[in-house]
C-alpha cells in the first residue's frame, strides 16, 4: 500500500509542474517578436492588410494573451492540441508522426550509455589508479568535454563519406519499399550514428557517477563483512556493491530526462531525423505557437512519465524510501 501511494503522489505532483511549463512557456512565447500570421504571409510573399486582418481574427490573435491562455488550456484539458498553421493539419497528427523517431533515439541512446557506462564504471573503479582507470576516466572526460554537433560532424565524416559504413542522415531510406524484419534494419542502420553521437556525454556522465558512486560503497562496514565471512570478490561485487551503487545511477536517468531530449534537437537537425527535436525547431523558427506548445506538452509528459517509473525503480532497489516519504 506504500508503493502505490507514493506513486499516488507521484503523480498528483506532476500535474501542477505540468500547468507551469505550459503556462510560462506561453507568456514567455508572447515577448518573442512575430506570430503565426507573420510566418504565414511571409510564406505567401507578402499579403494585403485585409487578409493579414482575416488570419489574426481566424487564429484569435486579436484576443489578450490571459484569452487565449484559457481558451488553450481548455482545449488541453479535452486533449485538443489544435491546428498547426503551417504544416495544415492537426498538431496531435504531426507529433504522432514525429515521436517513433525520437522515442527510438532516446531510448537507444540511453540504453547504450547507461549500460556501457556502468560497464566501464565499474572496471575503473575495480583498477582505481591503475592504468585502465585513468585510460578510462581520460577517454570519459573527452567524450564529456565536446558538443554533440561536433560528435555528429565528424561521425559523418569518417563513417559516412570517407569510409561509407553508414548513412549520413535520414530515418529510413526513402527510395527503397521495405517491409518487416528488412524495415526494421535499416531503421536501425540510419539511428546508429545519430544514437552514438547523443550517447557520448551521457556515456561519460554515467561512469563518472558509476565509478565514484562504486568506490564510495566499497567502504562500506556490510562490504567489508561480506569479504570476513570469505564471500568471493564477484559476489561481493554483483550481489552487494552494484545493487547500491546503481542509486545514484536510477536518479540521473531521472534527471536527464530532459537533458537528453533538449539534446535530440541538435543531433536530430545535423542527422536530418524527423523527430521532435526538428520539429521543435522548425515550429520556432516559422512561429507556429500551437505545434511548439504541443511538443512542449508532450516533452513534459514524457519527462514526467520518465521521472514517475524512475521513483518506482528506486523504491523498489531501497524499500526504505517508501518509508520515509
Amino acid at each position: 500500500m506504500r508503493f502505490f501511494a507514493l506513486a499516488g503522489r507521484r503523480l498528483l505532483a506532476a500535474l501542477p509542474a505540468l500547468l507551469i511549463i505550459l503556462a510560462g512557456l506561453f507568456l514567455l512565447l508572447q515577448l518573442a517578436p512575430g506570430d503565426t500570421v507573420d510566418a504565414l504571409v511571409a510564406q505567401m510573399g507578402g499579403a494585403d492588410a485585409t487578409m493579414i486582418a482575416n488570419l489574426r481574427e481566424y487564429y484569435h490573435l486579436n484576443n489578450s494573451v490571459s484569452m487565449r491562455l484559457g481558451d488553450y488550456l481548455w482545449r488541453l484539458v479535452h486533449l485538443d492540441l489544435g491546428y498547426s498553421a503551417i504544416y495544415g493539419k492537426p498538431v496531435a497528427l504531426v507529433i504522432v508522426e514525429r515521436l517513433p523517431a525520437t522515442l527510438l533515439l532516446m531510448g537507444s541512446a540511453l540504453a547504450i550509455a547507461f549500460s556501457i557506462g556502468m560497464a566501464l564504471g565499474v572496471i575503473a573503479a575495480r583498477q582505481v589508479n591503475r592504468w585502465p582507470d585513468t585510460l578510462i576516466s581520460t577517454v570519459g572526460l573527452i567524450f564529456y568535454a565536446m558538443p554533440s554537433f561536433w560528435f555528429g560532424l565528424m561521425g559523418i565524416f569518417v563513417f559516412a563519406i570517407w569510409l561509407d559504413w553508414l548513412p549520413s542522415g535520414g530515418y529510413e531510406s526513402i527510395e527503397l519499399s521495405l517491409h518487416g524484419l528488412a524495415h526494421v534494419l535499416d531503421i536501425a542502420w540510419h539511428l546508429t550514428l545519430p544514437t552514438l553521437t547523443l550517447s557520448m556525454i551521457f556515456l561519460a556522465i554515467y561512469l563518472r557517477i558509476m565509478r565514484a558512486s562504486m568506490l564510495e560503497v566499497a567502504t562500506q562496514d556490510y562490504i567489508r563483512t561480506a569479504r570476513a565471512k570469505g564471500v568471493g570478490e564477484t559476489r561481493v561485487v554483483v550481489r552487494h556493491m552494484l545493487r547500491n551503487a546503481l542509486l545514484p545511477m536510477v536518479t540521473l536517468i531521472g534527471l536527464q530526462a530532459g537533458t537528453m531530449l533538449g539534446g535530440s534537437v541538435v543531433v536530430e537537425t545535423v542527422f536530418a531525423l524527423p523527430g521532435l527535436g526538428r520539429l521543435a525547431y522548425e515550429a520556432v523558427v516559422q512561429r507556429d505557437l500551437n505545434t511548439l506548445l504541443g511538443i512542449v506538452f508532450v516533452s513534459a509528459l514524457l519527462v514526467i512519465a520518465i521521472n514517475f517509473l524512475v521513483d518506482l525503480l528506486y523504491a523498489r532497489l531501497d524499500p526504505r524510501i517508501i518509508g520515509t516519504r
